[in-house]
């Protein structure tokens, strides 16, 4: 028997409940992790940085300037820090927070075009994502931009379906206009070439000009220059490397070229997206061929398409191909790249989606099977590799095995939950089933963190100690110390900034050798080959703590 209370789900107050209670799931773990190396570290440091110098314009990474990326999330972590503290959690919460939004993004668009059912079916395809959810689980950039970028689509998308001429056109599109310059400010001028890409590529295959004359230009022009340029100008003023730098080799470079070494096949995002699409494959495949031609679903209120009106979900399919095309043909590829694909892929598969407890079902049966398949494959990789299972891996995926469980009981017929119950289950379940996973990988050796090794060195370590970094950079060492190190025969990424102000923060090899030996109070973090061909030849120091890819070491 359904109680009274699940009967009142649609009631406005269990609504905001629902919300409430997954986005407490959504966040459960992100104080639990430790930063994992190397993004992470990255971007939880330089927020740390731009606190503690005062400087909001300058990024800087290691005491360096850097330049690989604008600045909206280290203001906002920045600002997060000086509220709360610098911890996992607030490094975490922009991009981990964002990441919950793309989700009432899709659901609010598609609900807003396709009706509530739709919505709710758009919100859990996109939760159960495995992909989705770890790469937003992670401090990086991706989930921010993807958020920005998203909310500029459907923004423009809504615009294009209302009346011409109306005022909720022009809301709509000054809307998209910021959220691109938001998006512009995330993570760079990639996003012209995918929004504008889009555009440009749907309004061919329509032969339909229509939609560049309802830009409103000129104020959503302005809009985006106010919140975008003024930090573009400053730093330039301030650093006349910047634009070289960000715009030729941050952009073009990334792309044209293999500079970075991040050479991968052309297929390398495919097994991407379909990890990331498995739990609602076949409701995105028998969704693509209706969506496209704007074919409305069988229960849907609304006539059918209008010839020459604006297909919101043609554009949106359109924007998914661009992206995996253009990330595919790119000479740098990174996995989290194609993120913005999903929310507007879960739009459309919610829009198509008549039966949500059946797209609940089989999001919960296969989510089920991949958690299974990934937990054995990660015990018995740890099982060989370190001839051992951590006992707290086993505590999270148990805990992740429970969880898909619960998904696949609350999807049987005979449990008889409503279906939107049900659908709000399953996306409950499949938060915390791939958060546990995350957590029980962040436990499993080698070590993903230096967070037990700077713990282990922190008690050699006092306000006055000279830090350095030999032959390595470990970026999550700076941001649990809250100091910068001095680089010892390293660059890395951070040869510009090191190139920009010589001797600012490196040493070579032999003038740190005779600093350390004049020294009373030094620690100093190796690559461990480095230490170990120093110590042999009878270099000083104490090792106070080691993991695999680092070995601290004391003066004293």
């Amino acid at each position: 028997m359904v109680s009274e209370a699940a009967q009142a789900l649609p009631a406005r107050g269990s609504r905001w409940l629902a919300w409430i209670v997954l986005a407490a799931a959504w966040l459960a773990t992100a104080p639990l992790r430790p930063l994992f190396d190397p993004d992470e570290g990255r971007y939880a440091e330089i927020p740390r940085e731009m606190l503690a110098s005062g400087d909001w314009v300058t990024p800087r990474f290691d005491g360096l300037k850097y330049f690989e990326k604008p600045p909206l999330q280290y203001w906002a972590t920045a600002a997060l820090y000086r509220i709360a503290g610098v911890s996992e959690w607030s490094a975490r919460l922009w991009s981990v927070g964002l990441g919950f939004g793309c989700l009432a993004l899709a659901f609010l668009w598609t609900r807003s075009l396709y009706g509530r059912s739709a919505g709710l079916a758009a919100l859990t395809a996109l939760a159960v994502s495995p992909y989705f959810l770890v790469v937003a689980h992670l401090n990086l950039l991706d989930a921010g931009f993807t958020f920005w970028l998203t909310a500029a689509l459907f923004a423009f998308t809504r615009a294009q379906t209302e009346a011409p001429g109306a005022p909720s056109e022009r809301r709509w599109m000054l809307a998209a206009w910021m959220a691109a310059a938001l998006a512009v400010l995330s993570k760079g001028i990639v996003v012209g070439v995918l929004a504008g890409g889009t555009l440009l590529i749907y309004s061919l295959l329509e032969r339909d000009v229509r939609p560049w004359r309802r830009l409103h230009l000129l104020p959503g022009l302005a809009l985006f220059l106010a919140i975008a340029a003024p930090w573009f100008v400053v730093v330039s003023l301030r650093n006349p490397g910047f634009a070289s730098f960000f715009f030729v080799h941050e952009h073009f470079a990334r792309f044209l070229t293999t500079v970075h070494q991040r050479v991968e096949p052309w297929w390398f995002f495919l097994p991407l997206l379909l990890l990331g699409t498995l739990p609602w494959l076949v409701p995105l495949a028998r969704a693509l061929g209706p969506a496209w031609r704007e074919v409305p679903p069988a229960d849907a209120a609304a006539a059918a398409p209008v010839p020459g009106r604006f297909k919101p979900r043609r554009f949106l399919l359109i924007f998914a191909g661009l992206t995996l095309g253009f990330f595919s043909a790119s000479g740098s590829k990174l996995a989290p790249y194609i993120l913005p694909m999903f929310p507007p892929l879960a739009a459309v598969v919610g829009s198509r989606s008549a039966d949500l407890g059946r797209l609940a079902a089989i999001a919960a049966r296969v989510g089920a099977g991949l958690a299974l398949l990934i937990v054995g494959a990660g015990l018995l990789y740890s099982a060989r590799r370190n001839n051992f299972v951590p006992s707290e891996a086993l505590v999270w995926s148990g805990a992740a095995l429970i969880a898909a469980a619960a998904a696949v009981v609350a999807t049987l017929r005979g449990v008889r939950l409503p279906p939107r119950l049900a659908a709000l289950g399953t996306a409950l379940t499949a938060i915390l089933l791939w958060q546990f996973l995350l957590c029980a990988y962040g436990v499993i050796p080698p070590a993903h963190s230096a967070r037990d090794l700077v713990a282990a060195a922190r008690t050699a370590i006092g306000p006055e100690t000279h830090l350095y970094s030999v032959g390595q950079y470990r970026e999550t060492v700076s941001p649990y110390l809250g100091r910068t190190l001095t680089l010892v025969d390293f660059q890395g990424e951070l040869a510009f900034g090191l190139a920009a102000e010589p001797g600012r923060q490196d040493l070579g090899s032999a003038a740190f050798q005779r600093d350390w030996s004049a020294s009373r109070d030094a620690v100093a973090f190796f690559d461990p080959k480095i230490w170990d061909a120093l110590r042999r030849q009878g270099f000083p120091g104490r090792v106070i703590a080691a993991d695999n890819y680092t070995v601290a070491v004391s003066r004293l």
